[in-house]
């Protein structure tokens, strides 16, 4: 399997600047007499007809890194608890918001996949007594763990405050939980879920990361798998391309992380940031990340029209408009309808979307 990781990376508390039987049977019954076919009917059990449907239909093989993925190991009723081993503060102070990178032990026992989700279940209790509902977080940290060791397990996760219609002050119960915690306190984890965003078998893919915010956290945990680790079974010789949307360069989230892959691996990783309150195209309109794909639009569709290439998008759900904008007049120059072409590449795991 995976050898330990060779390369540890320190985090920078700030950062740089989701019948009817088959042909065959039917064809067999319509030569024999009425009463033979009342027979057989009454013979034919509907666990039978689905066995041959079953057999009839070539079994799906996915894409992805599927096989041996374990879910819902631990549930609401009965949650692992780990101990929060590090929390730290990774945008700077003057960002419009905090974000924290945090890791939990798991002593193994969350046997989680690149791209799964594990359940955070906040201390306390909700206005009616009961224990507050679990939130779903996407795990930051690849199988290995940042330790590599596969003990532990790692989210990226900002903390919610806004003031509402009445003027007052809101503070999100399971963020602001996770955002306080301190080493050696409890957390209550369910999980790990989820196979949307599992990563490629293909180590020749060709994966576009798309993300916004902390969007960034399965892509995270694939990148450290692709270029920080050694493993029997997987070498990625392929092209990650990661293109990752903040409103400042201060809220830029693992810069230090994505330079240290770059310059390990200058022909299988690209980054380009798309920093909405600072940065404009040539047009002078803001960058934003479909805004910032544009500029590379016609590189894109070549890799979209190509077998081995994975879209994986993680974060706000508006960005999908803004992507699909870009490629209906790509994809017309073709002769292709765009939204059907997606819907191919869906139903092909090659279009993968996670957003909220």
């Amino acid at each position: 399997m995976a050898a330990v990781t060779a390369v540890a990376v320190s985090l920078s508390s700030s950062p740089a600047a989701k019948a009817p039987a088959s042909p065959a049977a039917a064809h067999f019954l319509s030569y024999r007499p009425r009463a033979a076919r009342a027979v057989i009917r009454a013979q034919t059990s509907t666990t039978d007809t689905a066995a041959v449907e079953a057999d009839a239909k070539p079994k799906k093989v996915s894409k992805k890194q599927e096989e041996g993925v374990v879910t819902n190991k631990y549930r609401p009723k009965e949650p692992y608890v780990g101990k929060c081993l590090l929390n730290t503060k990774i945008t700077g102070d003057d960002a419009p918001g905090e974000t924290w990178h945090m890791v939990f032990s798991t002593e193994g026992e969350i046997p989680y996949r690149e791209g799964q989700s594990i359940g955070v279940i906040a201390d306390g209790e909700d206005k009616n007594g009961k224990p507050h509902k679990l939130r779903l977080y996407s795990i930051a940290s690849s199988a290995l763990g940042d330790f590599g060791d596969s003990k532990t397990v790692s989210l990226c996760v900002k903390r919610l405050v806004y003031t509402n219609e009445a003027g007052e002050v809101v503070k999100g119960v399971c963020s602001n939980f996770l955002c306080d915690l301190k080493p050696g306190a409890d957390v209550q984890i369910t999980g790990p879920v989820g196979k949307e965003m599992l990563m490629p078998k293909d180590p020749n893919a060709n994966i576009i990361m798309l993300a916004t915010g902390t969007g960034i956290a399965p892509f995270r945990s694939f990148l450290w798998k692709m270029f920080f680790e050694k493993h029997d079974d997987y070498q990625f010789n392929g092209l990650a391309w990661l293109f990752l949307g903040v409103p400042t360069s201060s809220s830029l989230l693992y810069p230090d992380e994505f330079e240290k892959m770059k310059t390990k691996a200058p022909n299988n990783f690209r980054v380009d940031y798309a920093v909405s309150r600072e940065q404009t195209n040539a047009q002078g309109e803001k960058m934003y990340i479909q805004t910032r794909m544009a500029e590379y639009k016609e590189e894109l569709w070549e890799l979209l029209k190509k077998d081995n290439t994975y879209v994986y998008m993680c974060g706000l759900k508006g960005m999908e408009k803004g992507i699909d904008e870009i490629m209906v007049t790509l994809a017309e120059k073709d002769g292709i309808d765009w939204f059907e072409y997606k819907k191919q590449l869906k139903k092909g795991e090659q279009w993968n979307v996670e957003v909220y």
